[in-house]
């Protein structure tokens, strides 16, 4: 997980525009993201949805999870979907990345 995890920050300071240290426990990415996303909800909650369509979290998802969960820290919840959904593209990346092709000898596009 910590090799993910040294992944996801760079990937989440990219997407979101933040300068967040390379550093930090899950515990810690999970409190200062879900400080910024409070921070999106009170001044300018059109920015947190592009950053959410940018980074592809399940609109559906979201809201079926929030109203699950209705009188919970809607910023917390929001920050750990971000997490999970940058999780999940590492790891595709990974799987793709290390899928060996048949065609070692075929031109390649």
């Amino acid at each position: 997980m910590s090799d993910h995890l040294q992944q996801i920050i760079p990937s989440i300071n990219n997407e979101l525009a933040l300068a967040l240290p390379e550093k930090l426990s899950m515990i810690e990415l999970e409190e200062q993201l879900t400080q910024h996303i409070n921070h999106l909800i009170n001044t300018d909650f059109e920015k947190l949805v592009y950053y959410l369509y940018r980074i592809d979290v399940n609109e559906t998802k979201m809201k079926h999870l929030l109203q699950q969960q209705q009188g919970e820290n809607a910023a917390q919840l929001i920050a750990r979907l971000i997490i999970d959904r940058q999780l999940q593209k590492i790891k595709s990346r990974a799987e793709h990345k290390s899928t060996p092709t048949d065609d070692e000898g075929a031109e390649r596009w």
